[in-house]
């Protein structure tokens, strides 16, 4: 397998990928998609030996005081490899620099431990300052 930065992922690739975990919100909208990850500032993949596309993260940041991780991606036949713990270590390396390492995700127990184990803390359960998380979603 082959973890790598790569900004170029081609449309199909994409759908399949997102298809393959569900996320219809992604895949209805290839112009949207295709988009989101030309402008992300940070896109990194898997692929196996073959090439073909296994996994995704994508992020954005300022590069200076945050970066937020938007979608970490792993084919459902390729999950519990180890393959999202490389992606998000990719992430976290580029940007070992900046402060604040945001995501938002699932209330899932599954997650919640994938991404404590990378430091991350709920807001809720963040004691060292008060901290709320806001989010809107537009249609």
């Amino acid at each position: 397998m082959n973890v790598r930065a790569e900004r170029d992922v081609g449309v199909d690739e994409l759908l399949d990928l997102y298809a393959s975990v569900g996320w219809t919100s992604y895949t209805r909208s290839p112009d949207v998609l295709t988009k989101a990850i030309a402008n992300s500032t940070y896109v990194v993949t898997a692929r196996d030996q073959d090439g073909a596309l296994i996994g995704l993260a994508r992020g954005l940041s300022d590069d200076a005081s945050v970066f937020y991780l938007q979608d970490i991606i792993v084919r459902p036949a390729h999950q519990r490899r180890g393959i999202g713990r490389q992606l998000l270590a990719a992430c976290l390396e580029r940007y070992r620099h900046v402060r604040q390492k945001v995501l938002l995700t699932d209330d899932d127990e599954s997650q919640r431990l994938f991404y404590e184990s990378f430091g991350y803390v709920r807001t809720v359960d963040f004691t060292d300052a008060p901290l709320n998380a806001y989010v809107r979603f537009d249609p």
